[in-house]
Parts: C-alpha cells; sequence; structure tokens
C-alpha cells in the first residue's frame, strides 16, 4: 500500500475512534460527532488527531464519569434509598429475617438492613483512587478493546482491572465501619432469635460472613451502576464535552 494511501487509512481510524471514544464515554451521538471532526478537519487540516491524544480524551472521560459514580454511591442514602444498588438481607439468611419478622422483630430487621449499606457507602469512598489508577494506566489497546467491544466493554475493563484493588480496599473499611455502625448489634439478636427458634421447628444455624457480604454487594452495586451508565449513553447520548475533548476534537473551532 501507498504512503499516501496508508496515511489516509490511519487518518480514518483515528476519526473513528474519536467519535466512537465520545459517543461512549460522553453521551455525543455519533452523528454530532462526525459533524464536529468534519468541521475541524476542513478548518485545519493540519488539525489532526494522534493516538496521545485520543487516550488522553477517554481517560478523562471515564475518569470524570467513574468519579460522579462513586461519588453518588458513598453519600449517605448512596445505597439504602436506591433500589437498583441497595443491599439486601443476605439470601442465605433469609430465613432469619422470615423468622425475625414472625416474632415481631420488625424495627430490628430495618436497622439491620440499613447498616449493611451504610458500611458498603463507608468503603466506596475509596474507590476513587483505584479507578483512576486503571484508567491511568489504559493503552491504546484497552481503548481500542472498549471500542469495538459491546455495551458493557468499558464496564468489563475496569472490573478486570479493579476488582482485586478494590475487594482487598473494601473488606477492611468494610469490617470498621460494620463496628462503627453497630451491625453485629442488630444481627445478633436476630440470630439469636432464629437459632433459638429452631430448636422447636427444626433447621440449620446460619453463619454469615457480612463483611464479605457487604463487600461483594458494594462491589456489585458500583460496577451495575457504571454498567448502566454505559449503557445509557450508547442508547440514549446527551452532550457533556470537558475542556479537553474540546480541543483534542477541535469542536470549539
Amino acid at each position: 500500500m501507498k504512503p499516501k494511501n496508508m496515511k489516509n487509512m490511519k487518518s480514518k481510524l483515528k476519526n473513528s475512534l474519536a467519535i466512537l471514544v465520545i459517543s461512549l464515554i460522553l453521551g455525543t451521538s455519533c452523528t454530532e460527532l462526525q459533524s464536529i471532526l468534519q468541521e475541524a478537519n476542513t478548518n485545519n487540516q493540519t488539525n489532526s488527531l494522534t493516538e496521545t491524544e485520543v487516550i488522553a480524551g477517554l481517560k478523562e472521560a471515564l475518569t470524570t464519569g467513574t468519579k460522579k459514580t462513586v461519588a453518588n454511591l458513598s453519600s449517605t442514602n448512596g445505597f439504602y434509598k436506591d433500589p437498583l444498588v441497595k443491599i439486601p438481607f443476605p439470601e442465605e439468611a433469609i430465613k432469619v429475617k422470615q423468622t425475625a419478622l414472625k416474632l415481631g422483630l420488625n424495627n430490628q430487621v430495618t436497622k439491620f438492613e440499613e447498616t449493611l449499606n451504610r458500611a458498603a457507602e463507608e468503603a466506596s469512598k475509596e474507590a476513587t483512587t483505584v479507578f483512576v489508577n486503571a484508567i491511568t494506566a489504559m493503552t491504546i489497546r484497552d481503548a481500542w478493546g472498549i471500542l469495538k467491544g459491546d455495551e458493557r466493554a468499558a464496564t468489563d475493563y475496569l472490573v478486570k482491572t479493579t476488582s482485586g484493588q478494590l475487594h482487598n480496599k473494601f473488606y477492611p473499611i468494610v469490617s470498621e465501619a460494620t463496628e462503627k455502625v453497630m451491625l453485629t448489634k442488630y444481627w445478633t439478636p436476630l440470630i439469636e432469635a432464629y437459632n433459638k427458634a429452631i430448636l422447636v421447628t427444626g433447621g440449620e444455624k446460619i453463619e454469615t460472613d457480612l463483611n464479605e457480604y457487604v463487600t461483594q454487594k458494594a462491589l456489585d452495586g458500583i460496577y451495575k451502576k457504571v454498567a448502566l451508565e454505559e449503557t445509557k449513553i450508547r442508547k440514549d447520548p446527551v452532550a457533556r464535552v470537558t475542556d479537553l475533548l474540546k480541543k483534542v476534537f477541535g469542536s470549539l473551532d
């Protein structure tokens, strides 16, 4: 292939990358971005995008999006009042809840579920640094993988690169948070009431690692919100262009 043709192909690939990245992450429609890029190229043919500029734009977009998600979830009621991520009574201990309700321990059950979510909200505050580190380490190959992937591609990238680190950070924070919000204060009477009841009704004792349960549910909640936002942006784009992206893609030229 002739050098000139190769250069043109690279230019087209970069433009395609620009359009898909911003449409995916920031919510600008492909048609609108195509218009912006064509106008920018018309005004200044030498102002073409480099891979470095493209990846910088993607990193900034992801950083902004994850920071917003973490800020929302780590605030008071970020988990507890959001039905999409609210942490419920542990499924493996649902019989404990049923027994407690039959015994009239409704308030204790409600308070217990609230404290589960408070612990998750506290732990989530640590997610931003881990996300930013993973985004900073992103390569152009990672970017292409996101662009050519499905509607969860960006989320899957973050799961792959951050889940282990987040678990290690979350667990001790959850443990400390469960003590702070006195989780066991509400769990102990529930489990004791259940274990006394099964002496009559029969059944097995329930042993649940509440710290591990909250840690995993907190992680699930964060990634679920990131995935939902990614899907929403893909299907119903809303333009939000940062200063860096305006410079990189020439949207204000």
